[in-house]
């Protein structure tokens, strides 16, 4: 039933699943759904833990720097599969196991490596904001090829008198419009730079 209704959210998003088109979808009536979960709110934290279970859990024997690295990016890659859990991902009260379980292994890699509980607790806020933040960001771009974005580029700055955006025309010319750009590869190199500013901390 889960696998079914998280086919629907990546389709329809979450706003459109209900349990009478889950039913529908399933071929039984919308009560009888009744006796797998407590209502909708429910079924939600069921969603959001299969998400968190498609994450990557930091394994124990890496270290740290690589272990946030390598679940920061397999967080990005789940959350462009299943858009509408951006806004619910940290929003449940009642956890499931899977979700607990990714919490408490980021929190392990972190104070084994020698944070602090207070330190791992910044460090664990400021990678989700940035996953968070950039993949919402990444999402919500109306143009989802090179071609296409170098043409709305172009299109912009040959509407618009020349010099009257000298550095938004440089980036344009010098990367945007560059072969084979692709805004997807900036998140990477933000991440790193969260990575040095954090094992700085850490060194302190």
């Amino acid at each position: 039933m889960l696998r079914t209704a998280l086919r629907l959210a990546d389709r329809s998003g979450i706003d459109s699943l209900s349990m009478r088109r889950l039913g529908q979808e399933l071929g039984v009536e919308a009560m009888s759904l009744y006796n797998h979960v407590a209502s909708k709110d429910d079924l939600l934290d069921g969603l959001i833990d299969l998400v968190f279970a498609e994450i990557l859990v930091p394994p124990a024997d890496a270290g740290w720097r690589t272990a946030m690295r390598e679940r920061a990016v397999s967080a990005r890659e789940v959350l462009k599969r299943h858009p509408w859990a951006l806004g619910v991902m940290e929003s449940r009260s009642r956890p499931g196991p899977a979700n607990l379980r990714h919490h408490d292994a980021v929190l392990a890699a972190l104070r084994t490596a020698g944070f602090s509980v207070e330190m791992a607790a910044h460090a664990y806020s400021l990678l989700d904001a940035y996953i968070y933040g950039f993949t919402l960001n990444e999402l919500s771009l109306p143009l989802d090829t090179h071609e296409a974005v170098a043409g709305v580029a172009e299109q912009i700055l040959e509407e618009n008198p020349a010099g009257a955006y000298p550095y938004l025309a440089e980036m344009v010319a010098d990367i945007v419009m560059k072969p084979g750009y692709d805004y997807g590869d900036e998140f990477e190199y933000g991440l790193d730079v969260i990575l040095d500013g954090l094992q700085r901390a850490r060194r302190r």
